[in-house]
């Protein structure tokens, strides 16, 4: 296949969806790969990089996409780049298309096969393919980060001579990827660390952390669905769990939040009359801030201070590793673009000819096909919309 690469438009965003490393397999697997020119700059990827492991750099966006046969970007593509591709065009990126569904409209009406990365089932095989769980293991990391550095105080307990100084308290609300991740490193620095997620099952992995894993004492058997997701809770569980909370959100100087429900706003875990009970000085990093966040005082990428109380909701912390997270990325779509190829290419041919896309992965993944949104979750989210 002609593989185009294209750099990053969205504002602020840092990585790119192949590093030089990565280009290679592909180019080695017998594909063509053209860059966009200075897509890589953020990441340290400089264009010799590229050349240098037979990866052609275009000027020019027209000149990346013309006569690709797959494109791939970490964030959908803007809308005018779909008058470079021709209509057997596919396209690989971050769609986000469960929530917001009728931005897929152009990318049907241009005819255009699109596969979302967020789409990749939860299943055994595709483990290596699952840019959310590696885009969120980053943004958990950095999620403690920005609250070391924010923090008025440090987050390891010091014996010194001119006193001691106490751990920082913090509280990882949800215990998905990110929020594992987010615990190892407040553990790493030194933090008393509590978390709270309401899959019973996620205790264990709380503990193997060495964090607290919290017990509310509620009824949460029903609490995650076939995918490993967190389900929505009604509202007088939500009402009882979030009173449940309030204690240990009061004690906390530190609060992460991560709790998301694929294609639904992000559930509300911390009340303003929560916020309220904290000690001024003390932190909430919300990682949910995109989808309305998990605290009721956030506001994506805006600084609010209530009482104090500083609440923050960065959407693009990946960019602050952006090499890492790209390298991880990238990885995660030579994974793919193989398994993609395999499908599209098998090595015997059947006597009935296959659809490709009948594969449990891309199945699971495409979005779009011959002029339209065929995915029936998508379908759904768009009715709703």
């Amino acid at each position: 296949m002609r593989i185009a690469v294209l750099a990053e438009s969205r504002e602020g965003e840092c990585r790119v969806a192949l590093i030089p490393d990565a280009a290679a397999k592909l180019v080695a697997d017998g594909h063509d790969v053209v860059i966009e020119s200075g897509a890589g700059a953020a990441v340290g990827a400089t264009d010799a990089d590229y050349g240098n492991v037979g990866v052609a750099v275009a000027d020019n966006r027209h000149g990346v996409l013309a006569n690709a046969d797959l494109v791939v970007a970490v964030n959908r593509p803007d809308p005018a780049d779909l008058e470079s591709l021709s209509t057997d065009s596919m396209v690989v990126a971050m769609f986000d298309p469960l929530w917001r569904p009728k931005l897929m409209e152009p990318f049907a009406a241009a005819n255009l096969s699109c596969l979302s990365l967020e789409l990749v089932p939860r299943i055994t095989r595709a483990q290596s393919m699952d840019v959310l769980s590696s885009m969120a293991t980053v943004a958990g990391y950095q999620a403690v980060l920005t609250a070391a550095q924010r923090l008025p105080r440090m987050f390891p307990m010091l014996m010194t001579a001119a006193g001691t100084v106490p751990a920082a308290k913090v509280l990882i609300l949800g215990a998905g990827v990110a929020g594992l991740q987010a615990i190892a490193t407040a553990r790493r620095l030194g933090a008393v660390v509590e978390a709270y997620d309401v899959r019973p099952a996620a205790a264990e992995q709380i503990q193997s952390l060495g964090a607290k894993a919290v017990d509310l004492q509620l009824e949460t058997a029903d609490s995650e669905d076939a995918g490993g997701y967190a389900k929505a809770q009604g509202d007088d569980q939500q009402a009882r769990q979030q009173a449940a909370l309030t204690p240990f959100v009061a004690a906390a100087d530190v609060i992460v939040t991560t709790a998301a429900i694929p294609g639904m706003a992000s559930p509300l875990l911390v009340t303003e009359a929560m916020v309220d009970a904290m000690r001024p000085g003390s932190l909430i990093v919300d990682l949910a801030a995109e989808r309305g966040g998990n605290c009721a005082l956030t506001v994506a990428d805006t600084d609010v201070v209530h009482g104090g109380v500083t609440i923050t909701g960065p959407t693009q912390l990946e960019s602050g590793s952006a090499r890492s997270a790209s390298q991880m990325f990238a990885n995660n779509l030579v994974t793919f673009i193989r398994h993609l190829n395999a499908q599209l290419n098998p090595e015997t041919e059947p006597d009935d000819p296959v659809d490709p896309f009948d594969d449990e992965i891309l199945a699971a993944m495409l979005v779009t096909r011959g002029g339209q949104i065929v995915h029936d979750r998508v379908l759904t989210a768009l009715e709703k919309s």
